[in-house]
């Protein structure tokens, strides 16, 4: 208990800082050179898509498995567009949001019967999509405007064609040169938890604030970082079901967020320059990096916050 009321107030102390990217809209044609057709060079155009019946475990094990943080739901025998099933869609139906209704309403909490519900329950229906012949700067109107980390491209006749991803247009924004720091990038206006934070306290912080990953703290010292890729990877490997006694979810929901942590932690620093960072992101596979000063936690970088900077150059 005290430990998380520490990380609380080591969150409340955080969020009165400043961001550092505040600088009003982007004016992205200024920037973007456009060209017919360019998202779908940057696209993944062989897209794995779940027909609205799957299972919402069966769902989410094929995200984890192919390590996506989102899903196109596709009609099984047109293969046009439904819905998408993301990350954060996960994390409500886990105890975060609305989604949870599901769970405690429908089921009782027993989340046994509610992941066998068809994934069109917790999909995100009609979501934002491209067309085929979409410029880079629509992408980024969207991706930077609405902070939508996917987009679907969808054929005229509704059918999914591809999927652009924030670390698409980063991996082609990033062969750019920048003047940027990380520092001048990063988001500083941090929430934080402490590892042994209960796993539904952190499903509700993320999908409340809208975050997909929050520093772990501790003492003042970052511990690590838990996304919402981790959390979903312990209901989509089904590691959920081996810690069920009861059936009940939230017996398993109240397991200390330090053992879903997984993976190595990287770092960066405030000077750090943008295009170093990208590269890191990119070559390691990760959506973001804590930023350190002085052996303490000043801010994190993310492919949104990198998205941004390199759009604005």
């Amino acid at each position: 208990m005290h430990r998380n009321g520490q990380a609380a107030k080591q969150g409340d102390r955080l969020l009165k800082m400043r961001g550092k990217l505040d600088r009003g809209p982007v004016e992205f044609k200024s920037h973007i050179v456009q060209q017919e057709g360019e998202v779908m060079a940057a696209a993944t155009r062989d897209v794995i898509s779940v027909p609205p019946t799957q299972s919402i475990i069966s769902a989410v094990a094929t995200m984890t498995d192919c390590g996506f943080r989102r899903l196109p739901v596709t009609d099984a025998g047109t293969k046009k567009l439904l819905g998408i099933v993301t990350s954060g869609d996960v994390i409500s139906f886990m105890g975060g949001g609305d989604k949870y209704r599901l769970v405690t309403v429908r089921h009782n909490g027993n989340l046994c019967a509610a992941v066998n519900e068809s994934v069109r329950t917790i999909m995100t229906a009609k979501p934002q999509t491209l067309p085929r012949d979409a410029h880079i700067v629509d992408a980024l109107r969207i991706i930077v405007g609405k902070k939508i980390g996917g987009l679907p491209i969808v054929e005229n006749d509704g059918t999914l064609a591809g999927i652009l991803t924030e670390r698409d247009v980063l991996r082609m924004l990033a062969a750019e040169r920048s003047p940027l720091s990380v520092e001048e990038a990063m988001s500083s206006s941090l929430r934080v938890t402490a590892p042994d934070s209960p796993i539904a306290e952190v499903t509700k912080d993320m999908t409340r604030f809208r975050f997909r990953r929050l520093p772990v703290v501790s003492d003042d010292v970052l511990f690590g970082i838990i996304t919402a890729t981790d959390i979903m990877r312990y209901l989509g490997s089904r590691e959920v079901f081996s810690r069920l006694g009861t059936g009940h979810i939230a017996e398993v929901m109240q397991l200390p967020v330090r053992t879903l942590m997984a993976g190595s932690l990287y770092t960066t620093s405030p000077e750090t320059p943008v295009n170093e960072a990208a590269r890191e992101m990119l070559t390691r596979n990760i959506g973001a990096l804590p930023v350190i000063e002085n052996s303490r936690l000043v801010g994190l970088v993310t492919e949104f916050d990198l998205v941004r900077a390199f759009s604005e150059e």
